[in-house]
């Protein structure tokens, strides 16, 4: 397991290795033991989510509010995603700042702490996202922002108008939603 720190601060990317022959392969994807003795990130799965897109869905920006805010780690299954985080906690030396990472192989994942926004935009066709998270989804809680918001300005890498929910293209830009954070 290689974890790399990203640009904003408690988030990182993991890459884990994979074993294989004629078979298949094998790989650990998930080790609490090590997020814990390395980054000292206790990571307690609550619950795991699952979601199939096609090419060019845009999913985000979401996050949820304590007390069920949520650390996740992200990956893919199959397909690729461009995913983009977002640091919404006013007391970190990044706030308002943002992170891409393409997400590719089943060995790539991210770990999103919570207190972030989180969005991704599939790459290919019958993308299969999976989400470990250390809270369990609380409508009450959940929230979100504009994913083409001016304010945040995020390069998504988008080639065509994206396929969006109405629910998240009615979310709120930061402008309406910056003091609740």
């Amino acid at each position: 397991m290689k974890i790399t720190e990203t640009p904003l601060k408690d988030c990182y990317t993991i890459e884990v290795t994979s074993f294989g022959d004629q078979r298949g392969f094998f790989m650990e994807a998930f080790n609490q033991e090590r997020l814990n003795n390395e980054l000292g990130i206790q990571f307690d799965i609550k619950q795991v989510n699952f979601a199939c897109s096609a090419k060019n869905v845009l999913r985000g920006l979401h996050y949820q509010d304590a007390p069920y805010s949520q650390t996740k780690l992200v990956g893919v299954t199959r397909g690729a995603v461009s995913d983009i985080v977002v640091d919404l906690r006013k007391d970190s030396p990044t706030y308002l700042k943002s992170y891409k990472a393409t997400l590719n192989e089943p060995g790539k994942l991210l770990l999103v702490p919570m207190g972030f926004a989180h969005g991704y935009h599939t790459l290919e066709d019958d993308t299969l996202f999976y989400y470990f998270v250390d809270a369990v989804y609380s409508p009450a809680h959940e929230k979100g922002l504009l994913y083409n918001d001016k304010d945040l300005n995020l390069d998504w890498g988008l080639q065509s108008d994206p396929i969006v929910s109405q629910k998240d293209l009615n979310q709120p830009s930061l402008a309406k939603v910056e003091n609740n954070f």
